[in-house]
C-alpha cells in the first residue's frame, strides 16, 4: 500500500511540474483552484479553475 501511495505522489508531482513548465504559475493556481473545488464539491471553485485552464490552452493553441 505505500509503494501505490508514492507512485500516485509522484505522478501528481510530475503532473504538477508539467503544468507549471508548460502554463507557468497561473496553471499551478487554476490546477489548485480545479483540484479543491472536486474535493469539496464545490462548483464556483471547480469552474473557476476549469475556465482558466480552457483559457490557458486557448491561449498556448
Amino acid at each position: 500500500m505505500p509503494l501505490i501511495a508514492l507512485v500516485i505522489a509522484a505522478l501528481a508531482v510530475g503532473f504538477e511540474q508539467l503544468v507549471q513548465w508548460k502554463w507557468g504559475a497561473m496553471g499551478i493556481i487554476a490546477f489548485v483552484a480545479l483540484t479543491v473545488g472536486v474535493k469539496a464539491k464545490s462548483v464556483a471553485i471547480g469552474g473557476i479553475g476549469a475556465v482558466i485552464l480552457v483559457m490557458l490552452l486557448a491561449q498556448s493553441g
